[in-house]
C-alpha cells in the first residue's frame, strides 16, 4: 500500500461517515440552523461537496482559484441525496486525480494559497481537504444534538 492508497482510504472513510450523518438529517430540518449566521443543515452538506470541487481545481491549478465559478451555485437545494448525486461525478474525478499522483508529486508539488495564509506541499493539502470534511461532519453532529435529533453512531 502506498501513500495515495492511504489517502483514498481516508477520503472514502470520511465520506462514508459523512453520509451516515447526512442521511440522518430529517427533511424537516434541512433548513434548520443553530443561529442566523450559521449555514443550514443542507447548506452545510452543499458546502462540503462544493468545497471538495473547489479544492480539486486548486490542486490542478497549484493554488487558489480566482474567479471561481461553481456548478453547485445555480442549483436549488432539494435533498441530501440530490446533492450527493450531483456531486458524484466531481467526486469520481477527484479520486481519479489522487490515484494518478506519485510519491514525488505528494512531496514536491506546492499548492500556493498564500491569499488565505498558506503554501503547502500536495500531500499536506490533500490531508487538509479531508480534514475540512471531517470538521463539518462533527459540526453536523452538533447541529443534530442541538436540534434534539437522533445521531447515528459513526464510530464503528
Amino acid at each position: 500500500m502506498n501513500s495515495t492508497d492511504i489517502l483514498i482510504i481516508n477520503f472514502e472513510e470520511i465520506r462514508r461517515r459523512s453520509i451516515l450523518v447526512w442521511d440522518s438529517i430529517p427533511e424537516e430540518l434541512y433548513n434548520w440552523k443553530p443561529d442566523e449566521n450559521a449555514l443550514s443543515c443542507l447548506e452545510m452538506v452543499r458546502h462540503v461537496l462544493e468545497s471538495e470541487y473547489y479544492y480539486h481545481l486548486a490542486v490542478i491549478n497549484r493554488g487558489s482559484i480566482t474567479n471561481f465559478i461553481s456548478p453547485f451555485e445555480s442549483r436549488k437545494l432539494i435533498s441530501v441525496q440530490e446533492e450527493l448525486k450531483f456531486a458524484q461525478e466531481y467526486r469520481n474525478n477527484f479520486i481519479k486525480m489522487i490515484q494518478s499522483l506519485s510519491e514525488d508529486d505528494l512531496k514536491n508539488i506546492q499548492i500556493d494559497r498564500s491569499d488565505v495564509g498558506y503554501i503547502r506541499i500536495l500531500g499536506d493539502m490533500l490531508l487538509r481537504i479531508a480534514y475540512h470534511e471531517s470538521v463539518h461532519t462533527g459540526q453536523m453532529l452538533d447541529y443534530l444534538r442541538t436540534a434534539g435529533v437522533h445521531r447515528p453512531n459513526i464510530w464503528d
